[in-house]
């Protein structure tokens, strides 16, 4: 992420995806992008969390992004919650962390145990 045109392209396709959720959606993906998480990579995690669910044809499921919530040192957060399920806070989110979330918590509905801020 190197400009502000980058910045709301991201912007654009999460609100696209909040619009075709709607009220419709199975679970919702929530990105910290306070400075620190910025600082610390939580505009790439945010688009390789989008350009994940493009590519699995995952349209039920709201990305939305926060400010910072407290928690700088386990940047870049990420908050998941399935259905009604309990929200499940997660550090250290790097791009490379993105497939297996999806995979395992928001396909499977199970939560990644190891990467889980308690």
């Amino acid at each position: 992420m190197k400009s502000l045109a980058e910045l709301q392209k991201i912007k654009e396709r999460a609100l696209q995806r909040k619009r075709l959720g709607g009220q419709n959606a199975r679970a919702r993906i929530i990105v910290g992008m306070g400075t620190c998480g910025i600082a610390a990579g939580a505009r790439d995690t945010m688009t390789a969390i989008l350009k994940e669910l493009e590519q699995r044809h995952i349209e039920d499921v709201i990305v939305t992004q926060t400010g910072c919530i407290g928690l700088c040192e386990y940047e870049p957060i990420v908050q998941v919650q399935v259905g009604s399920e309990e929200l499940v806070t997660y550090g250290k989110i790097d791009t490379a962390r993105v497939p297996e979330l999806i995979t395992k918590h928001i396909q499977g509905g199970e939560p990644v145990a190891e990467w889980i801020v308690k």
